[in-house]
């Protein structure tokens, strides 16, 4: 079985794993293999999404339920954390949405956003609506990168014989120059 039969077969199944946490490579890597036509573009969409809103649901409730012991644990963060929260309370659709797109966030800001207190039928519509926008984007960018890499994945067996090729160059250059060092060493001594 070749790795094209398997992206076919396991593709989106490894795509909904791999987009529960910081799912932005799975989601761009999903994106090239719609591309390459292994997977179909809104299938990828919605496998992403539903991955993300799972991940984050999860983060949400455990915040919920675990929020203050848990961030109490970071306490060198304290202040961006209270920033945090202000932020949650003057403009909650936009930072649920929003917390997807902003590094580092990704895992604590559904966290944060339990904690807060942000009642489950605000949360869930929202988390959706962010799992969707971020699932298009982002297999879009894929798609996109797809055509960019294409050609390159198409020779990639010749790019790899080049790679080794200039490895062995380099690995004989280091090793002649660290021969040559430990022999005028030992001329020295």
């Amino acid at each position: 079985m070749d790795i094209n039969s398997l992206i076919a077969q396991y593709g989106y199944a490894a795509l909904v794993i791999g987009s529960l946490a910081e799912g932005e490579t799975v989601t761009l890597l999903g994106g090239v293999a719609a591309h390459q036509g292994l997977l179909k573009f809104p299938l990828v969409v919605l496998a992403v999404a539903v991955g993300g809103m799972i991940g984050d649901q999860v983060l949400y409730l455990l915040g919920r339920r675990y929020g203050d012991p848990l961030l109490r644990r970071f306490s060198r963060h304290r202040d961006k954390i209270r920033q945090a929260q202000k932020m949650i309370q003057r403009r909650p659709y936009l930072f649920v949405i929003g917390t997807r797109f902003m590094y580092g966030f990704r895992v604590i800001g559904p966290l944060l956003i339990g904690a807060s207190r942000l009642p489950p039928k605000i949360f869930l519509p929202l988390n959706i609506l962010g799992a969707l926008i971020w699932a298009l984007i982002f297999t879009t960018l894929g798609y996109a990168g797809g055509e960019v890499i294409a050609p390159w994945l198409h020779s990639l067996d010749h790019h790899l014989k080049h790679l080794v090729w200039l490895f062995l160059a380099i690995a004989l250059v280091v090793g002649v120059r660290g021969w040559l060092k430990r022999r005028s060493r030992r001329k020295a001594d």
